[in-house]
């Protein structure tokens, strides 16, 4: 049967990892439905002290989001293979076990499964923090967003974070605006640092599922040995009675 305290050690981070990939996938998702709804409006932007303005088109000409898609990419995987695939696993491991003192194949798949999944979490963490970072300094050149606009901003490009914190900074006619921009970018800056303890608790199920495998195949290697052992010794003395007698 099962290690009581590594399964029970398994069902409490698969439960948590649960947890966070459906708030990975929230955060991402609001951040999707601005992109695609007030985000991508126009803002009104004050040009100098004497009241003037321009509206700067709510999305840059270069906005990239392929981080985005790989921190979705890996919440669903959270959500639908290890959880679910998870549930599935362990209670045909269960089964397995009680019925024919083995493991289930498809616990050694949901174990892969828990790799995979981790070094997709790690690759979106890694990738989200690198280019966030990478375009973190870039500021709006207000005469050159003026002259083109209404065109979107032609010059670099943009993680949505640093282009609405860029935003931000700008001087924008109505205060509504900076208010929301701040709550936006609460929830943008959220999925980032959100990934940091989907990937520790990808990596430690992922452990965990490992070593209760391990446990399982040394202990049955065990238990198999102790029968062939005692079977072996009493064929031996069996075999020494009988000689005797005769």
């Amino acid at each position: 049967m099962a290690s009581s305290g590594l399964m029970k050690a398994i069902y409490v981070a698969l439960f948590l990892l649960y947890i966070d990939a459906v708030i990975s996938l929230s955060l991402v998702s609001s951040m999707v439905a601005f992109l695609h709804g007030r985000g991508g409006q126009p803002f009104e932007v004050r040009t100098d002290l004497t009241g003037s303005f321009f509206n700067l088109p709510g999305e840059p000409a270069h906005l990239l989001t392929d981080h985005g898609h790989t921190t979705n990419g890996a919440g669903g995987t959270g959500i639908v293979l290890v959880w679910f695939g998870g549930c599935l696993a362990l209670w045909l491991e269960h089964r397995s076990r009680a019925k024919y003192g083995k493991s289930s194949p498809f616990y050694y798949l949901w174990a892969l499964i828990t790799l995979l999944s981790w070094l997709l979490t790690l690759t979106a963490l890694i990738y989200t923090y690198v280019l966030t970072n990478m375009h973190s300094d870039q500021k709006i050149d207000l005469g050159l967003a003026e002259s083109t606009s209404p065109k979107p901003y032609p010059r670099d490009s943009w993680t949505p974070e640093d282009w609405y914190t860029a935003v931000n900074d700008l001087s924008l006619v109505h205060s509504d605006d900076h208010d929301l921009l701040k709550r936006k970018l609460r929830l943008i800056r959220g999925w980032r640092y959100n990934l940091i303890p989907f990937m520790i608790l990808g990596f430690v199920l992922m452990v965990l599922v490992i070593l209760e495998l391990l446990r399982f195949r040394r202990s049955k290697g065990r238990k198999t040995g102790q029968p062939l052992g005692k079977s072996y010794g009493a064929a031996v003395s069996k075999h020494e009675s009988a000689h005797l007698v005769a």
